[in-house]
């Protein structure tokens, strides 16, 4: 999910893009105006002198401002099947640009993407530091996209569980009780807060687990930001939220569904730690199944201050590393100093 800044592009850039598709024009550097109607403005372009690769690092690097975000347009040598050559958008974010201005583009980027033909783009290439410009460091970029990604600890505890576990079918109105799982119905008021959140209407709601009644109700629901989110945890209860985490990530602006599930540790009873542990996957099956909220993450916190940006970051885009330790053989087993014996007279 993604919203737009309502930027498009100028008259002057629409009739340039009309005209660079015949293969005469190399590079295309594309900005965002200053002025109080901001529209997508042509900034500089350039011819091809060599092949794509060659001309890379005489072009791209020099063009880029070390504090302001742009779009780079750059044609390869390759064409599609209907003829026409295909184009890499690289997406230019340093890191000391200004936080509105690096919003600003990537919540531009998809109708940049659209006005030029998306069609003829090939890859997407997001770079905020300086030694990423390179084409080395295109090439890398290349290199970990090829890269299979890897599974948090989470998830791989996640996947032995479910192909563990025996499943039964749940709703919003039944309650199981069953080895693998427990399912206890939800209150109307904790049914409509995520149909809203779904909606849009808000970007928060936290669910508990009524002891007594054995029932799903609503905690709180509301406005949230990421700031905010540490306190809203309890401290000495359990409780699942649901979060609408709104961030970048490579140059694109995103809103991001995650289901935290929040058990503060051994203070919470342990009849309450087992219902919220037993039915937890119950409760996700009914926001995404029944509520149609496809859930992005889901994660498992023991308290608040561990819900920063870093870490819903690190959850949702985890790094993949290439350079994989090699395996060393340990050294072999001591056998002492070496003893010199007498011989008998």
């Amino acid at each position: 999910m993604a919203s737009q800044s309502g930027i498009v592009c100028s008259e002057e850039l629409k009739t340039f893009f009309g005209s660079c598709r015949d293969g005469n024009i190399r590079m295309i550097k594309v900005s965002i105006s200053d002025s109080t109607n901001p529209v997508l403005i042509l900034d500089t372009h350039l011819e091809p002198v060599s092949s794509w690769e060659d001309d890379w690092d005489q072009m791209v690097p020099p063009q880029l401002d070390p504090d302001q975000p742009a779009f780079i347009l750059y044609r390869l040598d390759e064409k599609d099947s209907s003829e026409g050559f295909l184009w890499i958008l690289l997406s230019w974010s340093p890191d000391h640009a200004h936080t509105r201005q690096k919003m600003l583009y990537a919540s531009t980027k998809a109708t940049f993407k659209k006005e030029f033909g998306a069609g003829q783009i090939k890859d997407d290439y997001y770079f905020n530091l300086m030694e990423e410009i390179t084409l080395a460091g295109y090439k890398r970029h290349l290199a970990v996209e090829a890269a299979p990604g890897p599974l948090s600890r989470q998830e791989e505890e996640m996947k032995e569980i479910k192909e563990s576990e025996s499943r039964v079918e749940i709703s919003v109105d039944t309650k199981h009780n069953t080895l693998s799982a427990l399912a206890f119905p939800f209150k109307s008021e904790a049914l409509a807060a995520v149909s809203s959140y779904g909606a849009g209407v808000c970007d928060y709601v936290q669910l508990a687990i009524d002891t007594a009644t054995e029932e799903v109700v609503l905690a709180t629901s509301g406005a949230c930001t990421t700031d905010q989110l540490a306190a809203q945890v309890p401290e000495e209860s359990a409780r699942y939220h649901l979060f609408r985490f709104k961030h970048t990530h490579q140059g694109d602006y995103k809103e991001s569904d995650v289901f935290i599930y929040s058990m503060p540790g051994y203070s919470v009873p342990i009849k309450e730690r087992m219902m919220y542990s037993s039915c937890r996957n119950a409760v996700v099956d009914v926001i995404e199944k029944t509520l149609n909220i496809p859930l992005e993450k889901k994660v498992e916190v023991d308290s608040g201050s561990e819900l920063t940006e870093e870490y819903l970051q690190g959850e949702l885009h985890p790094v993949i590393s290439l350079n994989r330790p090699k395996f060393s053989k340990p050294p072999g087993p001591s056998r002492g100093n070496k003893r010199i014996t007498k011989a008998p007279a």
